[in-house]
């Protein structure tokens, strides 16, 4: 994904050179396992979800909804077309319900972040489609539902 390594921490008696960083990741503070997203349950330790994997999940979901709603194979002449629509509805999914950043889904996706405005943008164009909108607004329940509990994506 990325080509620059970041270093383990170190022990605060040992001086650590200073690290270069992507463009993209400015501002931002090195982690070991990369970025990951936090929220605090109740009275509980905040579970820890890696975008990608959450990202991953999201597209399989998406996947599957859609073959279930869908009378044609996916595997058609057109899969192109398919493949192209189901990336962008689990990249809008993961940047509203999750409220990832779109960085991040572009580093999950391999697309950049301009590529997950694009998609945020298509598929909110779409919405105005009744059918399109109840089977969008079906997977965002889906999602929600299974990341809620662990407090990943809660509008709070």
């Amino acid at each position: 994904m990325h080509q620059f390594i970041v270093p383990h921490r170190r022990s605060s008696s040992e001086s650590a050179p200073p690290v270069a960083m992507a463009p993209e990741t400015k501002g931002l503070e090195p982690e070991e396992d990369g970025p990951r997203v936090r929220r605090r349950m109740s009275g509980q330790a905040a579970p820890v979800v890696v975008p990608a994997v959450a990202c991953r999940i999201v597209r399989q979901l998406v996947l599957e909804m859609t073959a279930m709603a869908s009378e044609r194979p996916l595997w058609r002449r057109d899969s192109r077309r398919s493949t192209c629509h189901v990336r962008q509805i689990a990249m809008y999914v993961c940047h509203v319900v999750l409220r990832l950043s779109q960085s991040d889904i572009g580093v999950a996706f391999g697309r950049d972040r301009t590529t997950v405005g694009h998609a945020c943008n298509r598929v909110e164009d779409r919405r105005d489609d009744v059918a399109f909108d109840a089977f969008v607004s079906a997977i965002e329940r889906v999602v929600q539902s299974v990341f809620g509990p662990a407090g990943i994506g809660s509008h709070e």
